[in-house]
């Protein structure tokens, strides 16, 4: 990783800070019994604001990939040496997507510390997603053409629907969408056997086969950079985002009539769906910002997350999984945690149980505010 400071587009890393500050949000609440439903997952089928987090920001890479990649080529960096960087990048994504799975991988007992089976450890995650992604669209980008890319993104969505849909499951006998027995759970338990999610042990959300249409998602977000770098008039731009972006929306809505919008196994109609919302998301931030020049206060804290954001959620998950270690005992003998003492000592006491739960998670993005603000103020952007 190295530590540096480069020119972005304003409203892309405002869009970013709001993005990763959502997922710190809605990945910390004091407590998973009490949360408000909008902050928590659809059951299966159907969406809630926080399935709109992790597609926004893999179409924030993607429009991250036009910007950036584009101006190495046009300066004449060789392409097989952006690829090799690209690898690399991603390699160094999914490392710490990894570490992160496993940090701390201990448990405390009566008689000391016991290590967990490293070979148990979940492969795939958000990081992991992030950096298969990112590989596939990079090299998409610099090997292809716009019209290349647009049919890529469509057919990847053709492809994974017929896979999932017509295709009968291995030892099922016909295509399913239940969690458990779909195609795609089926081929995480066959390649990745007891390496995944540990709140389902068969099935994983950032699984094998979801990530073809998650490329999609990225894809979206490059055909946008390529948008935004024509010579067109901002305003004409902007009109053009928001009437694809409406397209975009309805063909997800009437594709969810045969194939749901589903996070879990990242749908097609999902896809759609969740790019036509980042889409007018990021046109709004984009007006605003960078058209209009409504800048100042309200976007610093945004802008400071957006600018080390990968940062600050691996330092937000590896907070949270050291908080929830047994280090401390109880009255009664039995071992609990930081997070348990501050959580039962200091908001459970003033809040209903799940307003007590939303004010740790938003005292939580606070305090990484507070200290990606220091990085801020000292000038330190971390790029992996």
């Amino acid at each position: 990783m190295s530590v540096e400071k480069s020119d972005r587009l304003l409203s892309l890393d405002v869009f970013r800070g709001i993005t990763i500050m959502g997922m710190i949000l809605v990945n910390n609440p004091g407590s998973w019994s009490a949360i408000y439903p909008a902050l928590g997952h659809a059951k299966w089928h159907g969406v809630t604001p926080t399935d709109l987090i992790f597609p926004f920001f893999l179409f924030i890479v993607g429009v991250a990939i036009t910007l950036s990649l584009t101006k190495r080529k046009e300066r004449g960096d060789n392409v097989n040496k952006i690829i090799l960087q690209v690898v690399k990048r991603s390699a160094i994504i999914f490392l710490l997507g990894l570490l992160l799975s496993s940090f701390p991988y201990f448990v405390i007992g009566e008689d000391g510390v016991h290590w967990y089976n490293f070979m148990k450890i979940r492969i795939p995650g958000v990081l992991q997603r992030i950096a298969v992604v990112y590989l596939f669209a990079g090299i998409i980008f610099l090997k292809t053409n716009l019209k290349t890319q647009a049919i890529l993104a469509g057919s990847f969505l053709i492809i994974y629907a017929i896979i999932m849909q017509l295709l009968p499951v291995p030892g099922q006998g016909y295509p399913s969408l239940e969690p458990a027995t779909n195609m795609g759970a089926w081929l995480d338990r066959t390649v990745l056997g007891g390496n995944l999610w540990s709140g389902s042990k068969v099935w994983d959300p950032e699984g094998i086969l979801s990530t073809l249409p998650a490329i999609s998602t990225c894809l979206s977000g490059i055909l946008l950079g390529h948008w935004l770098r024509t010579k067109i008039e901002p305003s004409v731009k902007i009109v053009w985002m928001f009437v694809i972006a409406n397209a975009l929306l309805i063909i997800g809505m009437i594709w969810d009539m045969w194939f749901p919008i589903n996070k879990g196994i990242w749908t097609s109609s999902y896809v759609c769906y969740t790019s036509g919302m980042a889409l007018h998301f990021f046109a709004m931030c984009y007006w605003l910002i960078d058209v209009k020049g409504y800048r100042g206060w309200w976007t610093k804290p945004f802008i400071i997350y957006g600018m080390n954001a990968i940062a600050v959620f691996w330092l937000s998950g590896a907070l949270a999984r050291v908080m929830a270690m047994p280090f401390f005992t109880n009255a009664d003998g039995t071992k609990t945690n930081m997070k348990a003492v501050l959580y039962n000592n200091f908001f459970v006491p003033f809040f209903s149980p799940i307003n007590a739960s939303l004010a740790w998670a938003i005292v939580y993005v606070l305090f990484w505010l507070f200290i990606m603000w220091i990085f801020y103020k000292k000038q330190i952007f971390i790029k992996v």
